[in-house]
């Protein structure tokens, strides 16, 4: 067989190589995965979800609760769009108060199981939550972790009791988290209390974690529904 140059001078058209032959063969599945694609397409997830943002806006109400406790309250708010962590600060003389938590589901996964006929709310979704007591000139201190809980005399229970030296070993995550709240000497418990107590832990405090935990969720998730809209559309 005369070399591929050889049958170019010559006038000859050279077969297509295997490569080409791939290539070629490919073209028509490239074209039809660019349909799926398609602009009619991507305007049909538009409006569906204009359609979901509209219903959601309509059903969205902010609890009583969170407003309520801003305005009396000495702690500030902290939260960002799009970051499902929240917290609240405050000052007490060096010392600084910091509450941590998250967004909360509204969906129970458990309410819909066969045979169980619950009630809308009827079980109660705690919020976990850290409570940071820190020097401001040493950076020491001690984080409680805790979860809200029903009731009116005491909202939530205490899990772990963490102290740090420095901030390095605040934030080191295999630094000791410190015993179960339960373990340790009843007088101790006592007087733990009374220290969350002075720091501004109590109901309105726990009525607002929970309220802004879901209030939190239904915000990011409108957001996000606006996103993916904006993005949609162009």
């Amino acid at each position: 067989m005369l070399p591929v140059v050889a049958r170019l001078v010559g006038g000859a058209v050279p077969r297509a190589s295997g490569s080409v032959l791939r290539a070629q063969a490919l073209r028509p599945l490239l074209h039809s995965k660019h349909r799926c694609f398609s602009m009619p397409a991507m305007a049909k997830v538009a409006k569906d979800l204009q359609a979901e943002i509209s219903h959601e806006q309509e059903q969205y109400q902010q609890a009583k609760e969170i407003q309520k406790f801003l305005k009396s309250s000495d702690f500030k708010l902290v939260e960002t769009e799009g970051d499902v962590n929240m917290q609240l600060e405050r000052t007490a003389g060096d010392k600084q108060v910091t509450i941590e938590w998250q967004l909360t589901s509204p969906f129970d996964p458990t309410a819909d199981v066969e045979g169980g006929d619950q009630d809308a709310g009827a079980e109660y979704e705690a919020t976990d939550f850290c409570i940071t007591l820190e020097s401001k000139s040493s950076g020491a201190g001690v984080s409680f972790y805790c979860s809200t809980q029903t009731g009116e005399d005491h909202r939530y229970v205490i899990g772990n009791v963490k102290s740090f030296a420095s901030k390095e070993e605040k934030d080191s995550m295999s630094a000791y988290n410190g015993p179960e709240f339960e373990d340790i000497d009843e007088k101790l418990q006592e007087s733990f209390d009374e220290l969350l107590a002075e720091a501004g832990i109590n109901t309105e405090l726990c009525d607002f974690i929970d309220a802004m935990a879901l209030d939190k969720e239904q915000r990011e998730y409108i957001r996000w529904l606006n996103n993916v809209k904006v993005f949609m559309e162009k």
